[in-house]
């Protein structure tokens, strides 16, 4: 749909592009927010034709701004792709104009509502053509960091947590937040793209939400059928890999402190206040420790109660410290492709 192109670019609004784009493209908006807000108020309060002329006056002067600040150093043989929200009077006018400096111009068959409909139907309206295996673990098993050591060894994995902006727990934000969840879906498409669908894909196991975001339903359906691959290791390793896991976090005390204060529902205000005090005195590893034990293991146990996919295999780590995580993901391909071949 929007591959072999030198450039793709969206000339919708930056509110729309920051929704959610084509992935790679770049943002050229041929009407900035107040001025789409503005044609589309006369469009109805007052007369097409009015704001059609206003819209083409700005059109042209924003195209000008863009020829002469992003474009200039493009050569003759550039070949760029041109989509708004539906192929029609923004990216055809940006279009004209560049097809008459003479540079070969598509502009997207049906815009960006063609794509959207494109992972609206491969995620709410078909099976997922994917046959999956689910990374398990406890909190602290490093199933992140193996993912992408897995993926060094030839192994299709999708990161679902760092698509997504986030840890997948309570204290799982990450520095810039997530995307929306059109953009989610949106990146999680292209990750499957990528990939072929006659051999297997890991996944890290999770919870139908990772913290704002929804998994898609047919990426769900998929998750819960498949079978799982269980990383086990000591509350002592997984403290110690918390701890520098969550080092951007910890950084930030007063942020971690709030975030403590949403579990008191959960483990009772003492609990929660002994926690703030550990993360006063610099004590992550204790820290860590206590979350796993009294937070995290039990919640996972309660969510393990409720999936019935078959547990394939269980693999013990010896540690997670960088000596030992290259090894146990040599363990997990070699158990993964087991798995497989059953």
């Amino acid at each position: 749909m929007w591959t072999g192109y030198d450039t793709v670019i969206d000339v919708r609004a930056p509110a729309e592009f920051a929704e959610d784009h084509l992935p790679g493209a770049i943002s050229l908006p041929v009407l900035d927010d107040a001025e789409r807000a503005r044609v589309g108020t006369i469009y109805k309060q007052e007369s097409p034709f009015k704001a059609r002329k206003i819209g083409a006056a700005l059109v042209a002067r924003n195209a000008a701004q863009h020829i002469e600040s992003s474009l200039l150093g493009q050569d003759g043989g550039w070949r760029p792709l041109v989509y708004c929200w539906r192929g029609g009077q923004r990216s055809n006018s940006f279009a004209i104009i560049l097809r008459q400096i003479g540079w070969r111009v598509d502009v997207l068959d049906g815009g960006y509502r063609r794509y959207r409909r494109a992972i609206v139907d491969a995620f709410y309206g078909a099976a997922l053509p994917f046959r999956l295996i689910r990374l398990d673990g406890n909190t602290g098993t490093a199933k992140t960091e193996l993912l992408h050591l897995l993926a060094g060894r030839g192994v299709q994995v999708v990161d679902l947590e760092g698509l997504a902006g986030h840890r997948g727990s309570i204290l799982g934000a990450r520095a810039g937040g997530q995307p929306s969840q059109k953009a989610f879906e949106s990146a999680l498409f292209a990750a499957l793209q990528a990939l072929d669908p006659s051999r297997p894909v890991i996944v890290e196991a999770e919870s139908s939400r990772i913290g704002a975001l929804r998994i898609p339903p047919a990426m769900w359906k998929a998750m819960i059928a498949a079978p799982r691959v269980v990383v086990e290791a000591q509350v002592p390793a997984r403290a110690a890999y918390l701890a520098w896991a969550y080092a951007d976090l910890l950084a930030e005390p007063e942020a971690l402190m709030e975030l403590l204060n949403g579990l008191k529902q959960l483990v009772g205000g003492d609990r929660v206040a002994h926690w703030q005090a550990l993360a006063s005195a610099h004590a992550w590893e204790q820290l860590a420790g206590e979350l796993v034990t009294h937070h995290y293991d039990p919640a996972y146990a309660r969510a393990r109660e409720r999936d019935d996919a078959p547990i394939a295999a269980r693999v013990q780590a010896m540690g997670l410290g960088d000596a030992d995580l290259p090894k146990l993901a040599d363990r997990l391909a070699e158990t993964f492709a087991e798995v497989v071949a059953r």
